[in-house]
């Protein structure tokens, strides 16, 4: 009860000021789930065994955002190598999906159609991918790495305001489908709040079946089974998802994308992620003008942050997509004569008209630019071990509560509605369209910052959907060019945009540019924009090593350490 109380607590105020640590750092989306790596982290453990330890409790204590029935993308970087990697467990189209999965009658269908149900789903890929990257880095027996999470399950956990929240907000669907229903409802129908203890004896047997058999347990056998049984019989949204599709999914490692910002080196994820590239672009562009000089929340500092990110997304919505099925300019795109060219548009001044996709080097394809689409979800944790490895890993089951599907005490992603519903406009193909065993596109934006010795400096990165370009970005701008602490720039109010419409944070300094900025030609809109950042600085002064660590007070993070 003690300790019930104490968790209690400390959800309820806001997230803990900088964190300094000499030895190891953990930074997640709830307290539970860093602690949890932080355990891992203490018994010997390393980066990615605290990250799959993470990642089970978050399947439990934030459903609504991230598990094993989704997508992970992760950035890990072995010291004693000095090799960065990352590794893709990003959902995948089922073998039955065509270009046409989310057209009626040749028109799109609603997205809160296409959403909840089967359609939607993806074959999950965070299971598997853990896996991969717990074989070639992993310390502690993969077992053990799930004992915290299924403790919780069995024992309850309190439900965290922001879990309520969500479930009063966005639960009226999610009542629909039975096993939901009777887990985070009460008999009369209604959502358990906040504090309640909730326990999940469904989840622990599924985490005890994948601790003793490693991913096979959820992709082959009677889970997967089970999994397919339930999107292809959907009574409402069937999808096309098979056991077979289950059983062949694969995770891939591919390389980061790199380029350099100032006197440092800036990796985030390659394609199917648009994130490397977007960041990169807007910090490329960003390169061209001298940001450290202006003010963090000033006006000019607003307009180039976000024109920049006009750039990156004209080329983001035109290119991105999985690159195993898509030929996608990646070099081109941060390449820097062409990001040197494309800065000529930004006028200090004035906002440019509505941005076109650049013609980078090494384009092969005449493509268009995909229609804009919601995107939602994500989780996000930072973690670097004693051994100076490191992990960013940005998670995901895509909208709240992913396809408000539940199965043997875990929800289903729908994924599949990060695909472009039009697999061509105007004749011309999207790169992003449905397709066979394809992995959709994503905004996901895990982010690792290297010093001009090649030592790691920074780790970074947010949920948010679309919007995590724009976090990410400006977290690293806050870092490099402002030298804020991870959590004086995690702090910063917002300021970005997704392309067209320039979103400053409501209830910040920020919302108070808006008639400066609409002078300038931009449409503005004030809003609340509820990032979940995590980021760690690592610093050396000879053989001493300061890690300082940050977490978002706009939601449940926290970052820990030793």
């Amino acid at each position: 009860m003690r300790r019930l109380l104490v968790l209690l607590l400390l959800l309820a105020l806001p997230a803990q000021a900088q964190t300094l640590a000499e030895r190891h750092m953990v930074a997640a989306a709830h307290p539970l789930a860093a602690e949890a790596g932080l355990a891992m982290l203490r018994e010997g453990g390393g980066a990615i065994d605290a990250a799959i330890a993470v990642q089970m409790v978050l399947t439990l204590v934030e459903p609504q955002a991230s598990g094993i029935g989704g997508g992970s993308l992760i950035l890990h970087w072995d010291s004693s190598t000095r090799r960065l990697a990352a590794y893709d467990g990003r959902e995948a189209a089922p073998a039955a999906a065509t270009g046409t999965l989310f057209l009626r009658n040749g028109e799109p269908m609603g997205f809160a159609d296409a959403v909840v149900g089967g359609r939607a789903v993806g074959v999950p890929g965070t299971v598997a991918v853990l896996e991969a990257a717990h074989r070639a880095h992993g310390r502690l027996p993969w077992a053990r790495l799930f004992e915290p999470a299924i403790r919780l399950s069995e024992e309850g956990f309190p439900i965290s305001p922001r879990l309520a929240q969500e479930l009063a907000r966005d639960g009226t669907r999610l009542r629909e489908d039975p096993a939901a229903r009777a887990y985070f409802f009460d008999p009369s129908g209604q959502p358990w709040p906040a504090g309640h203890r909730l326990r999940n004896p469904a989840l622990a047997a599924t985490l005890r079946a994948i601790a003793a058999q490693g991913a096979a347990a959820l992709h082959r056998g009677a889970i997967a089974a089970e999994i397919a049984g339930i999107v292809r019989g959907h009574p409402t949204n069937p999808g096309l998802m098979t056991i077979d599709d289950l059983a062949a999914y694969q995770p891939r490692v591919r390389e980061p994308v790199c380029a350099p910002y100032r006197r440092r080196r800036v990796c985030g994820f390659p394609p199917p992620s648009s994130g490397g590239i977007a960041v990169a672009q807007i910090l490329g562009l960003l390169a061209h003008f001298n940001l450290p000089q202006l003010p963090s929340g000033g006006l000019d500092a607003a307009h180039l942050l976000t024109e920049a990110g006009r750039l990156a997304f004209a080329d983001r919505n035109t290119y991105a997509a999985d690159p195993d099925q898509v030929s996608v300019p990646t070099r081109g795109l941060v390449d820097g004569a062409y990001l040197t060219a494309r800065a000529q548009l930004i006028d200090p001044l004035r906002a440019m008209a509505a941005p076109r996709a650049g013609n980078p080097p090494w384009r092969e394809t005449r493509l268009a630019p995909q229609d804009p689409q919601p995107e939602y979800g994500t989780s996000h944790l930072s973690i670097i071990d004693g051994n100076g490895n490191a992990v960013s890993m940005t998670t995901t089951i895509e909208a709240v509560f992913g396809a408000q599907v539940m199965v043997r005490g875990f929800l289903l992603n729908n994924e599949l509605t990060d695909f472009s519903f039009r697999p061509e406009i105007n004749g011309r193909p999207v790169a992003n369209a449905v397709a066979p065993g394809k992995r959709p596109r994503s905004s996901m934006s895990p982010s690792m910052v290297f010093d001009e010795d090649g030592q790691l400096a920074f780790i970074a990165g947010s949920p948010g959907g679309a919007r995590i370009i724009g976090y990410v970005a400006q977290t690293l701008v806050g870092m490099l060019d402002w030298g804020l602490s991870p959590q004086a720039a995690i702090d910063l109010p917002h300021v970005l945009t997704l392309g067209s419409t320039v979103e400053l944070e409501a209830d910040t300094p920020a919302a108070a540019l808006a008639p400066a900025l609409e002078a300038l030609g931009h449409r503005v809109q004030v809003r609340p924009l509820t990032s979940g950042l995590q980021a760690i600085r690592i610093r050396r002064d000879g053989n001493a090593v300061v890690i300082d660590g940050g977490a978002d007070r706009r939601r449940e993070g926290v970052a820990i350490g030793d």
